[in-house]
């Protein structure tokens, strides 16, 4: 039977992100997948991250910068703009930032994210 989903939950994370989950373990108790719509300030970044999920990043408003850390290289950067999407696989040592302006994005995570399985890089590189 169709499930409403009349509200997400907001998700508290450092650094003046906004993440409010719709689908995912959170709201809804799905370990399939989440939905979450993100708004993000400018010059935000998050540490490196090798997640155990794959993702699509939907940009909806400002710009997505993704550094994708190949071995042994220079990370090579991705550009995500309004009306563009990225996916990453599971395991790619990523790290995700926006430009000079607010950035508003939907991310879908599969299975769902979880801070246990993003496994960031506290250390930042």
């Amino acid at each position: 039977m169709a499930e409403l989903i009349t509200a997400p939950t907001r998700i508290p994370v450092p650094g003046g992100k906004v993440i409010d989950e719709y689908v995912g373990r959170v709201n809804t108790d799905t370990s399939a997948v989440s939905v979450a719509h993100m708004v993000a300030p400018p010059g935000w970044s998050e540490p490196v991250q090798a997640p155990s999920f794959d993702e699509i990043t939907v940009v909806l408003r400002g710009t997505v910068r993704l550094e994708v850390h190949g071995p042994g290289g220079e990370p090579e950067t991705i550009e995500v703009r309004p009306g563009q999407a990225v996916i990453t696989k599971a395991g790619e040592r990523i790290r995700y930032g926006t430009d000079s302006e607010e950035t508003e994005y939907i991310a879908v995570c599969m299975p769902a994210f979880s801070p246990d399985t993003v496994n960031r890089d506290e250390a930042g590189a």
